[in-house]
């Protein structure tokens, strides 16, 4: 039996050609993984020897040889192939355990260059793992150094690897192989700034964890993560406290996150079932968390907090008085920390760089039966410029304008049909998920009055994330007290509601942007 070892990730590669060598396997080696072999005392023939051609261009060509991928490749049940090799004088090649240039880790590093990129392709490696994959009936291949002790079990017992388990490993090479190319056109598609939307679309990811269960107890689930830089973003969240998060948490948790991201003076949102519940703004965090507890005192109760500042033990008191299932924060005083680990099932997240948004050319996927629907991720908040185009005889204040859009960044992170109420600094009133823009209008006001009382609404703000068909919203708020409005704008009936607002000396302007989130 003869073995071809070329690994970059060398754990466990010493170990494992011993085991081979006391087997009686003859191995062949490259490059790095020949000196290592070799000064660990290992008998070990250099490439050049079987391909009777040195290494060459630095090391760029080294396997890309006929005596290697003839060996790797001839079906040893095909009396033809087998005549070949004979009269070509080369020998089979039985195992081939491969692991490929570091890529990956490569372009994680911060400042690297295009050049050091490319270099770091793999070119023979990826051939000679295919190759072997093809033929995984007389070849075993092994690409991850996991899988070294199933092989060494099998070699050891019958002295050949199962064909199921080589199926196995041939399985795993292809989407291993597929996993690097697509990492590198995706580097490819950054570099050349794409941000068209491709003729055919792969993506790839990497496993965080497994879960217990999905978004119900029947279905299976797990948590992957995009491989670039995930700074700010919560797979690259560090937990300090509490139970595995599940499948829903992470989506609940991502959706405060979106909207959290959206302000820059201290804020704290509460978000249930991936909708927010309650935003606070302050000039602190603490009086941000009061305001966005008191803004639902109900909904709150197991939700998901996301704080854009450190928590600072006075937070973290008056968080304990409540149970909630998550919080996350760029950092925790000690202090505060000893105080909220006191309850053993709140999980406690920590993400530096929490205002870091999503790369520009990040995509938002929702998949459907058959298919995905690709687009990308709603990252602006006004039109280019940033124009508010003031539509009515009443102008908002300056007040009232800040309130507007606070109340804008919030519909744009509810589900819609959605309607979003805000005055000084705090949300009062949230109608998300309605099947018609009225119904959410109502339910915002309703929730503001049950909860901060009949005058909660006078002199308060409103955001809309699409347009007003009718004047409906504009006459429910008008009723309310509400006096400044925020809304794209661009229904055929606009001038219905611009009337309405006019009758009732409400300021109501126009982003000619919408935000629908499905």
């Amino acid at each position: 039996m003869r073995a071809i070892i070329s690994v970059s990730d060398k754990r466990g590669i010493v170990e494992f050609a011993k085991e081979l060598e006391n087997l009686g396997v003859e191995i062949i080696s490259t490059g790095g993984t020949y000196r290592t072999l070799q000064e660990a005392g290992i008998k070990v023939r250099g490439i050049s020897e079987i391909t009777n051609f040195p290494e060459c261009l630095d090391g760029r060509v080294k396997t890309l040889h006929p005596n290697i991928h003839a060996g790797i490749l001839a079906m040893r049940k095909n009396p033809e192939h087998m005549k070949q090799l004979s009269g070509l004088n080369i020998k089979t090649i039985d195992l081939v355990v491969v692991n490929l240039y570091p890529f990956k880790q490569t372009i994680l590093k911060h400042g690297v260059t295009r050049q050091e990129a490319i270099e770091n392709i793999d070119i023979g490696g990826p051939t000679m793992l295919r190759s072997a994959a093809k033929n995984y009936q007389d070849v075993a291949v092994i690409v991850d150094p996991k899988d070294y002790d199933m092989v060494l079990n099998e070699l050891k017992e019958n002295m050949e690897v199962s064909l199921d388990t080589k199926f196995y490993l041939c399985s795993k090479v292809f989407s291993h192989t597929a996993h690097y190319d697509t990492l590198i056109s995706s580097y490819m598609k950054k570099e050349r700034k794409d941000s068209s939307l491709p003729e055919t679309f792969t993506m790839t990811y990497e496993k965080i964890q497994e879960m217990r269960y999905g978004e119900n107890p029947h279905q299976k689930a797990a948590f992957y993560k995009e491989v670039e830089r995930a700074e700010g973003l919560l797979a690259s969240a560090i937990q300090l406290h509490g139970k595995e998060l599940s499948f829903n948490n992470i989506n609940d948790t991502n959706g405060a996150l979106e909207l959290l991201k959206e302000f820059h003076e201290p804020c704290v949102v509460v978000c249930k079932h991936a909708n927010p519940c309650g935003v606070g703004c302050g000039d602190n965090i603490y009086l941000a968390y009061m305001k966005a507890f008191s803004a639902d005192p109900t909904s709150i109760f197991g939700g998901i907090l996301v704080f854009n500042r450190e928590i600072d033990e006075k937070t973290a008191q008056e968080i304990n008085k409540i149970f909630v299932e998550i919080i996350a924060a760029p950092s925790y005083s000690q202090e505060a920390l000893a105080v909220l680990k006191s309850k053993k099932n709140i999980r406690l997240l920590q993400i530096e760089n929490i205002l870091q948004k999503q790369d520009e050319y990040a995509y938002d996927l929702k998949k459907v039966a058959g298919g995905i629907l690709v687009q990308e991720i709603d990252s602006k908040l006004l039109p280019e410029g940033g124009e508010i185009k003031n539509v009515t005889i009443a102008k908002p204040t300056d007040k009232e304008m800040n309130d507007l859009l606070m109340a804008w960044k919030i519909v744009k992170h509810t589900k819609s049909n959605a309607i979003t109420i805000v005055k000084d600094g705090q949300s009062i009133g949230i109608g998300p998920g309605q099947v018609n823009r009225i119904w959410a209008c109502r339910q915002a006001i309703e929730h503001a009055h049950e909860f901060l009382g009949e005058d909660s609404t006078k002199g308060a703000s409103l955001a809309s994330d699409a347009f007003f068909p009718f004047p409906d919203c504009v006459q429910e708020a008008a009723k309310a007290g509400i006096t400044a409005i925020i809304q794209p704008g661009g229904s055929l009936k606009d001038e219905d509601s611009i009337k309405e607002c006019n009758k009732h000396n409400i300021s109501m302007v126009f982003t000619d942007m919408r935000h629908f989130k499905h």
